[in-house]
This record gives structure tokens, C-alpha cells and sequence, in this order.
């Protein structure tokens, strides 16, 4: 019987050597002749594959040289292509700047350029399948007294595979929403000129709005609320202006923002709609939300590996589709640079000035989150300052808005408050208070805005009603 199984295993093993690993060698060069016919070819796949998804590695180089032409904002020519390649010493690996033309003269159109692309990715998928499962094999073969180790093991090599080639891509909040109610069609589509509303009367007084072009930072230190009130300039522009909104959540999945944004838009805490504990009056407030919320044109990148150029190229062809007005990304710390750097500092540097450089491209406000250092608590009283933002140089520097979030009931206990004030009523204590402190504003005044914090919807709200 083991002589059996042995010699079958030789069998496949045998079988498995004579054959090469999926792949496709008339797509990857259809997706090179595309990106030399069509200049849109480029931002409609690079969130799709990367460069090692290629097979042939001269594919692979050539896809390489014109990321890299890209990167630059330079035009995808094949002398561009060929200048790249031989910068990088590989134009006669791949046969110089003639096999660029017989690629790019092979294919005289750009369509299904898409198609192409995914199966350029799933061919990668099934190779690294391939070679994940023999590392398996290998380490079952060797046993061991611990069976769930290996199956640790196991799941921690496939679990990398999906997480480096699933990235997702924008999924509008309707389908989301999609376990509250069935599929709803959302024709509507607002636009917006100069500048997109905050939604908070003091502060858009203040600032005048978030202006096309300018990138703001909102920074806060950990369980302040810069995810909420993100939430709430998305809601405020996507709902009570018809912006086109997208999302950038590098820590949170889709679904959580969008149980955040309808217990917001309902008024029904997160709990509540989680464990469905409301009541008739709220399942009906629940029903009417989902419907507005389902008419936004709010989309949400959760994809937890990003760096600028992925987000450049999924914002313009959602611009493209949709139209744009506001970019949330949530939150700046966790996107990668593009470029080796010696410290974090410098990859910081280059993040903010890319996002900068993407706010003033797509003509768009850009709104990035960003962590405060320690730095705010170890000081009396904890109020934010410029200096508390981690690489605060670059970050200072090209931002045209810094926005903080002060909330004096998360450093200071009732008890202690009343200690210090004994000579106050009870009803001062700021509890569910919020100072939002415009602390830099390139062509404007600072100044501090007070808001009211609902903590079991973890909303923000004007403290004062007032008309527009």
C-alpha cells in the first residue's frame, strides 16, 4: 500500500515537472500593447495586477519601466518605455526597443484591457498556490508532534496570499447596506464648485469649507473620534450636498463604516442595529436612513495595503465614472511610500506631499487622519499643538488645513474636575464636548469651534442650532 502511494505521488510529481504553472503570455503583452495605444489603460488596471504577476519575466520588466514611466506623470511612449529600460540596464534582456514594437503592433486596440488584467492577477494567484501548497506538502511530509502548528502554518501562507492579491476596490455604501435591505438603485449625482461644506455652521464660518485642491489633516490622538467626524464630513457632503465621497479606511472594514454612518444617520446606537435591539420607532428610522444612505454616491476602499499612486489611479477612474468632490483617507499613518527612505520621517514627507500633489491633480480636497505623539499626554492641559504631530515637519508644512479634536471628559474624570472646581455647579463639567481647534490655515484664520459628541452614535453636532 505505501509503495503504492509512493509511486503515485512519484507519478503526479513526474507529471507536475513536465507542465508550466498557469500563465499567459498573449495577455500580459495585450495589456503592454493597451497601455502604448490608450493612455486611460493605465488607471483602469494598475489597483487590478503589479508587476509580478507577470509570468515572463522581459513582460515583467518591460510592465516595470512603464510603472515607472507613469509614476512620473510622463506619457507611456515606447521611446519613454525604452529610456526606462535601458536606465535600468535591461533594454537588451529584453531585446531592445524592437520587441516594444512587435508587442505594441501584435494588438490594435485597448478594449478588454481589463479582462486581460485579471487574468494576468489569477494566473499569479494560481502559481502562488501552487507554490504555497508544495511548502505545505512539504512541511506535512515532515510531521511533527504539533498538527495545529502546521495548520497555523498553512493558514498564515494562504491567508497572505489573499491578503496581498484581494486588495478590494471601492464599494459603494448601498451594497453594504445591503444585510438591512435589498439592492436600491441610486441615479442622483450633485456637484459642487468651489469648496464642500463641513456641515458644522462655527466652522464653516470659520475655514469657509474644505477647498478644492487643499489637503487637511485631522489629528487627534487614540479614541477622540477622528474616525467619527471623518464619518460625519462624509455624511454631511455625500447626503446634504450630493458630493461624490470616497473613502479610504486602511483600518476599519467596509462593513463597520457603514453600521458607523447608519447609526449616525438613523440616531440608533452601533450596538443596537449589531445585535438588533431597537425598537419599531427606530427600525423605521433604521428603514428611511438606509434608503438615504443608499441614494449617497459615499464609496469605501477598505483595502489595507495602500500606498498614494494605488489611490491616485482608483480615484481617477471613480472621477472618471462618477465625478468627485471630497477624498477621506483614514488614516495617513498606515499608507506606504512609494520610495526607499532611510527613516519614517522622509516616507512621511513623501506621503504628504504626495497627497498634496493628488488634491491639486483631481482638484479635490484631500482630508487625511493622523495620529498626535504621546507628546499631548504628558502635558497639563492635554490640548493638541502643531508640534504633536508625528513627523510634524512635512505634515505641518504641506497641509493647508491642520484641524485637532480636544474633548476635555477624555483626559479629566468627573471626580477629578470636581476637585478643581469646587467653586462651579455639577452642570459644567464639559462632558460630550468637543473643541475642534483650526490650528493652521494657509489662507485663513485659526481658531477653536466647540461641537457636542454623541458617544453612543459616535456623532458630532453643532452645540447651537442655528439658520443657515
Amino acid at each position: 500500500m505505501v509503495n503504492n502511494i509512493q509511486s503515485n505521488n512519484s507519478n503526479v510529481t513526474s507529471l507536475r515537472d513536465k507542465l508550466l504553472p498557469p500563465h499567459d503570455i498573449s495577455a500580459e503583452q495585450a495589456i503592454i500593447a493597451a497601455l502604448f495605444l490608450d493612455e486611460e489603460s493605465y488607471i483602469k488596471i494598475i489597483s487590478i495586477i503589479e508587476s509580478s504577476d507577470f509570468f515572463d519575466e522581459k513582460n515583467k520588466w518591460i510592465f516595470e519601466s512603464i510603472i515607472a514611466v507613469a509614476t512620473r506623470n510622463e506619457k507611456i511612449t515606447i521611446p519613454a518605455v525604452s529610456h526606462e529600460l535601458e536606465r535600468l540596464g535591461k533594454i537588451d534582456a529584453v531585446g531592445g526597443e524592437r520587441t516594444l514594437v512587435d508587442i505594441s503592433n501584435k494588438f490594435f486596440t485597448a478594449i478588454g484591457i481589463e479582462t486581460h488584467a485579471r487574468i494576468v492577477a489569477r494566473d499569479s494567484v494560481y502559481r502562488k498556490i501552487i507554490q504555497v501548497s508544495s511548502e505545505i506538502a512539504q512541511r506535512a511530509y515532515e510531521g511533527g508532534p504539533d498538527a495545529k502548528e502546521v495548520l497555523t502554518y498553512a493558514e498564515g501562507l494562504l491567508l497572505s496570499i489573499k491578503s496581498s492579491d484581494f486588495t478590494g476596490d471601492f464599494t459603494v455604501i448601498k451594497s453594504l447596506l445591503n444585510k438591512f435591505l435589498e439592492d436600491m438603485d441610486s441615479d442622483s449625482e450633485g456637484e459642487l464648485y468651489d469648496s464642500v461644506r463641513t456641515g458644522f455652521m462655527d466652522l464653516d464660518q470659520l475655514c469657509g469649507g474644505f477647498k478644492r485642491g487643499d489637503l487637511i489633516i485631522l489629528a487627534a490622538r487614540t479614541g477622540v473620534g477622528k474616525s467619527a467626524l471623518l464619518l460625519n464630513f462624509a455624511r454631511n457632503a455625500g447626503i446634504g450636498q450630493g458630493a461624490t465621497v470616497a473613502i479610504f479606511s486602511l483600518e476599519m472594514s467596509g462593513e463597520q463604516l457603514a453600521t458607523r454612518l447608519l447609526s449616525a444617520e438613523a440616531n440608533v446606537g452601533a450596538s443596537k442595529l449589531k445585535f438588533g435591539l431597537h425598537s419599531e420607532t427606530e427600525e423605521a428610522r433604521i428603514m428611511h436612513s438606509i434608503g438615504t444612505l443608499g441614494e449617497s454616491l459615499i464609496f469605501i476602499d477598505d483595502s489595507p495595503m495602500l500606498g498614494v499612486p494605488e489611490i491616485r489611479a482608483k480615484l481617477k477612474r471613480l472621477q472618471s465614472d462618477h465625478g468627485l468632490d471630497l477624498v477621506i483617507v483614514d488614516y495617513l499613518q498606515l499608507l506606504h511610500g512609494t520610495k526607499r527612505t532611510e527613516s519614517r520621517t522622509s516616507e512621511i514627507s513623501e506621503i504628504t506631499r504626495s497627497l498634496k500633489e493628488l488634491a491639486r491633480e483631481l482638484n479635490v480636497p484631500v482630508i487625511a487622519a493622523a495620529q498626535l505623539s504621546r507628546a499631548v499626554e504628558q502635558r497639563t492641559p492635554h490640548i493638541p499643538m502643531l508640534s504633536d504631530l508625528r513627523e510634524s515637519g512635512s505634515i505641518e508644512q504641506d497641509a493647508d488645513l491642520v484641524l485637532f479634536i480636544y474633548r476635555e471628559d477624555v483626559y479629566t474624570k468627573f471626580k477629578d474636575w470636581q476637585e478643581k472646581n469646587i467653586e462651579k455647579p455639577d452642570d459644567q463639567f464639559p462632558s460630550n464636548l468637543a473643541q475642534l481647534i483650526l490650528a493652521k490655515h494657509r489662507n485663513g484664520p485659526t481658531g477653536n469651534v466647540t461641537v457636542r459628541f454623541n458617544a453612543e452614535t459616535a456623532t458630532f453636532h453643532d452645540l447651537i442650532l442655528r439658520e443657515q
